[in-house]
């Protein structure tokens, strides 16, 4: 299946309660056509621990076709699910490694310093700036010679 089309079978719930699990989710979103896959990205940064960790507050329903993942964000957003409100929406792809950084300058990045910064010598900052001028001067001024009066 290509990446596009899964996103569009694929619908992202927020806000989801603690005491929602796997088979919750499922219970409550079945009714709006086959479900492929219920995910609950867990919460856990250590998987030896997942057993105890709870999930992120959000999972990702996967239905057989775009118009059941429709349903069920038209019947679903803004909806009560053990007492939270859920926001339903279609699931975003996932981003791209260049993506990730977000709202970083791209020379806060490993990649674009190695590629792009030069030895502060080899640069010349605002020193090598003004005397670059100073000659473009030197050079459009005519020359001195002694005045004959």
């Amino acid at each position: 299946m290509e990446e596009g089309t899964k996103s569009k079978k694929t619908v992202f719930v927020g806000g989801i309660g603690d005491n929602v699990d796997e088979a919750i989710i499922y219970e409550n979103f079945s009714t709006f056509g086959d479900i492929i896959e219920v995910q609950l990205p867990s919460a856990a940064t250590n998987p030896n621990q997942q057993i105890e960790a709870k999930h992120r507050g959000f999972a990702f329903v996967t239905y057989s076709s775009s118009a059941d993942a429709q349903d069920a964000i038209d019947n679903m957003d803004l909806n009560e699910l053990r007492g939270k409100v859920i926001k339903v929406n279609l699931a975003r792809p996932m981003k791209t490694p260049l993506q990730l950084g977000g709202n970083r300058a791209v020379w806060e990045s490993e990649e674009w310093l190695k590629q792009n910064l030069k030895p502060l010598a080899q640069s010349g900052g605002v020193q090598a700036r003004t005397a670059q001028q100073d000659d473009q001067e030197q050079e459009d001024e005519p020359p001195h010679e002694a005045m004959e009066e």
